[in-house]
């Protein structure tokens, strides 16, 4: 996959500016400035799309549960299996993330009740979830 023709001198600032937000609050409040609602929920599909099959869930179950074109769901594997290696790099950290998370959330039910809450957690009941009547 060709990078030069998307890493501009302003592709690199914004990375900067990414890596400088410290918390989950301050990269909502980024995102919600930098964009539409709607690419946010379509970033987040994609993730999910990933996730669901770096798991071995197949593309008609991920399109009738997430609402995902089966376009998407082939970009996204194919992002998977012949991209720069960002999603899988990503899938592996949540699930390391998750471990830790069940760890300290065993330790501390109202921590991880916090976190439930959090309007950036993909499992809070706030957090938006792709219906099937809204394909890409």
């Amino acid at each position: 996959m060709t990078t030069d023709r998307v890493r501009t001198p302003e592709v690199e600032r914004f990375l900067t500016a990414l890596s400088l937000l410290e918390d989950d609050e301050e990269r909502y409040q980024f995102l919600i400035d930098v964009c539409t609602v709607r690419e946010i929920h379509d970033i987040a599909g994609r993730l999910d799309v990933a996730e669901r099959l770096d798991s071995g869930e197949v593309y008609a179950d991920i399109q009738e549960d997430t609402g995902a074109s089966a376009t998407t769901i082939a970009r996204v594997a194919k992002c998977l299996n012949y991209g720069e290696g960002g999603y899988q790099m990503v899938i592996d950290r949540l699930k390391a993330a998750g471990g830790a998370a069940a760890a300290a959330a065993a330790a501390s039910p109202t921590s991880a009740a916090a976190a439930a809450a959090s309007p950036t957690s993909p499992t809070s009941p706030a957090a938006p979830r792709r219906s099937a009547a809204r394909a890409q």
